[in-house]
């Protein structure tokens, strides 16, 4: 079977259906330019947590970290570590598949790892958030902040796509 008898990939099945006039490959290319921008985003958000997780290892009162704040630091670090893995694993297969016609492919998995970044992103920022909050007030401000984080990524992330998207499919409908 060569390549153009085979059945169409299910990245290409819609492929005018939301009004675009644009070819599989037109589509792959919009929506591998549109992983970059949020990969790019996401990139910047978790270099700033990075570097501030990496500092405060060096500041005088990180001494002052009783065995509980310590432990969640380094889970924190491992986190931000994992988070800018992730952000460049796409980066990488685009290198590793440049030119072998593999972009819907490639878009597709890249997705799916922008997602879990996404998660392991969210794990961190709330876990900065309640170690700050731990650290500065108390561990029972700590928790209030943790719940309150997990609270408005739920809402944000979660929630709040999910209500758009059943407005959109009422309209739709």
């Amino acid at each position: 079977m060569t390549p153009d008898e085979r059945p169409p990939s299910p990245i290409a099945h819609d492929d005018r259906q939301d009004g675009r006039d644009e070819t599989p490959n037109e589509r792959a290319d919009r929506n591998w330019d549109e992983l970059l921008q949020e990969l790019r985003v996401m990139q910047t958000g978790t270099q700033i947590l990075t570097g501030f997780l990496l500092a405060v290892a060096f500041q005088p009162r990180f001494e002052d970290m009783d065995l509980f704040q310590r432990d969640v630091y380094v889970v924190l670090v491992a986190l931000a570590a994992l988070a800018t893995i992730l952000a460049l694993a796409p980066v990488g297969m685009h290198r590793a598949l440049f030119g072998r016609r593999r972009k819907p492919e490639l878009v597709k998995v890249a997705a799916r790892i922008v997602k879990i970044d996404l998660v392991v992103i969210a794990a961190l920022t709330i876990g900065v958030t309640t170690l700050i909050i731990d650290f500065t007030v108390d561990r029972r401000a700590g928790l209030v902040a943790l719940i309150a984080s997990v609270v408005a990524v739920g809402l944000l992330w979660l929630l709040l796509p999910r209500m758009i998207r059943r407005a959109l499919d009422r309209r739709q409908a």
